[in-house]
């Protein structure tokens, strides 16, 4: 009696159920982490609804005073929204944030920026202060607008102050390689052609990606990054709560 084809047979369906059950696994797995994720936004949406209101009491008291420089990342296709821009201007004005710092790649941000401070009232341009960096308390809020091609040619513009240092040194081209450039020398070019500016004690992030999007990074050496979402989603809440976050975490500082 031939046995082969029996035994292919139930080879056959034995590989079927295997993909099947393969399957539903993925499947399942898959369904588990999409309902995670949905548990997670609604109750983040539901907790930014109640500090809206006033409704947890732990997020009226903020520590602003915490937060001398903020800074505020947003992805090109969102800094577009200039009145949701305007918007959260707002929220950080009424809070208090006197040093707000406004970052996109494209630079929309300061393409837009004239119209941003005609339809938000009590703003006017940061100018840094070179000799000592220190934030000047105004009654105003302070905006500074800042792009990509900023940190790109701020960073040539300080390589080329030290390259003529060096050679005003008396550096030759045979030693060139030679040359370790410090942290602060570099710190002090960048300040020399204007980019040094304050590093920001926070930094807020609006938009998919969780990163700083091309933000200086030698403005960055401490500076606390929350990731927000999206622009077009942004809540006073949510806001708020990265706030009162930052305020109460204890910072510790390397030498």
């Amino acid at each position: 009696m031939d046995f082969t084809w029996p035994k292919r047979m139930l080879y056959f369906w034995i590989d079927k159920v295997r993909n099947i059950i393969l399957r539903l696994s993925w499947h399942l797995v898959h369904a588990i982490i999409y309902l995670c994720y949905f548990t997670m936004g609604t109750v983040h949406a539901l907790e930014s609804h109640l500090i809206s209101r006033g409704l947890l009491r732990k997020y009226k008291y903020l520590h602003i005073s915490k937060i001398n420089y903020l800074a505020i990342v947003i992805e090109s296709e969102d800094a577009c929204r200039t009145s949701s821009v305007i918007e959260l201007l707002q929220w950080l004005a009424a809070l208090g944030i006197k040093h707000v710092c406004l970052y996109d790649n494209e630079g929309l941000l300061k393409k837009s920026k004239d119209l941003i401070l005609d339809n938000f009232d009590g703003a006017v341009l940061f100018q840094d202060n070179h000799e000592n960096n220190v934030l000047l308390d105004q009654p105003q809020m302070t905006l500074e607008f800042v792009s990509f091609s900023d940190g790109k040619e701020a960073v040539a513009r300080a390589a080329n102050v030290l390259l003529m240092k060096y050679i005003k040194s008396g550096g030759t081209g045979s030693n060139w390689g030679e040359q370790i450039f410090t942290e602060s020398q570099m710190t002090e070019a960048l300040k020399t052609v204007g980019s040094g500016g304050p590093e920001p004690d926070l930094l807020l992030i609006y938009g998919p990606a969780r990163c700083h999007l091309g933000f200086p990074a030698w403005r960055m050496r401490y500076t606390e990054i929350q990731h927000m979402g999206p622009l077009k989603s942004m809540t006073y809440g949510s806001l708020i709560k990265a706030i009162y976050r930052y305020t109460t975490v204890r910072q510790n500082y390397g030498k």
